[in-house]
């Protein structure tokens, strides 16, 4: 199915975004969301492009993927630092990326970010950008960090971002689903931002929680360490009950499969929300 650009998905529902790292994870994400016959946000972040050490490929590989499956799919830059990058998204057939300048001091990250915006929309992109504390070192998404109302509707307003993740309580990374999020802050938000808000480092928080987080406002989920955990469960669990594997497809399909199933569970929490 051809790609779907993201502002469309976001303009009809919440979805939930889940990053790619490797071919079996757009495998697995795009069969969940086939299952959960739900629409899916297929990222791919700048760490992962470091770690394969280009874009094109892995994005080649994701986009033929969600184009040849029977899922509606969009596919989005996550937290692009470098503009290169984001200019490179473009030629690989990105509909969308993430600017993140939120360790930037204020009027740097707005005026990066604007920039970013004016260069995006030129070139068809929509994008989303992240705010939190002013120069805080870790982003947005530190411990304790909030992000407020009135300064997230100026960095909209100023910017012309289409998305914006804001810090309400859930930080990147956890491998634990015992985040607390702010759910009356993000009331506040909604109303204050004209833009779709984004919840980053959701991979921490429970299923109760980001339903109702939902209910409360935001319309893009973000989630990747809680899948790679399942992910490497499944390939653990395999290696050790089978020490003699050598073959990677062997180890790798169960992982593959862990993750697909939990996609699809994880969209059917918001096909409930309705």
């Amino acid at each position: 199915m051809p790609l779907v650009p993201l502002p469309h998905l976001l303009a009809e529902r919440p979805v939930f975004a889940f990053n790619v790292i490797q071919i079996e994870h757009a495998e697995a994400i795009l069969a969940g969301a086939e299952q959960a016959k739900a629409a899916v946000v297929l990222q791919i972040s700048e760490n992962a492009v470091r770690y394969h050490g280009a874009l094109a490929p892995l994005a080649a590989a994701t986009r033929l993927a969600a184009e040849r499956s029977g899922a509606r799919a969009a596919l989005h830059l996550d937290h692009a630092t470098e503009p290169r990058l984001v200019h490179e998204a473009a030629d690989c057939g990105f509909g969308s990326v993430m600017y993140d300048g939120s360790t930037l001091p204020w009027e740097e990250n707005l005026a990066t970010t604007a920039e970013m915006a004016t260069w995006c929309h030129a070139n068809g992109l929509a994008i989303e950008a992240e705010l939190g504390e002013v120069g805080g070192k870790d982003g947005a998404h530190a411990p304790g960090v909030r992000t407020d109302p009135a300064q997230a509707a100026e960095f909209v307003a100023r910017t012309g971002v289409d998305a914006l993740a804001v810090a309400v309580g859930s930080e990147h990374a956890m491998t634990t689903r015992t985040a607390s999020l702010d759910l009356e802050l993000i009331g506040r938000l909604r109303d204050a931002v004209p833009v779709p808000l984004v919840l980053h480092g959701s991979s921490g928080v429970p299923d109760a929680t980001l339903v109702a987080a939902v209910e409360a406002g935001m319309r893009k989920i973000n989630v990747s360490t809680h899948l790679n955990r399942l992910f490497t469960e499944a390939v653990r669990d395999a290696l050790a009950t089978d020490p003699k594997l050598v073959d990677p497809r062997k180890w790798l399909a169960p992982g593959r499969d862990a993750v697909a199933a939990e996609v699809a569970r994880l969209l059917g929490l918001l096909n409930a929300v309705g």
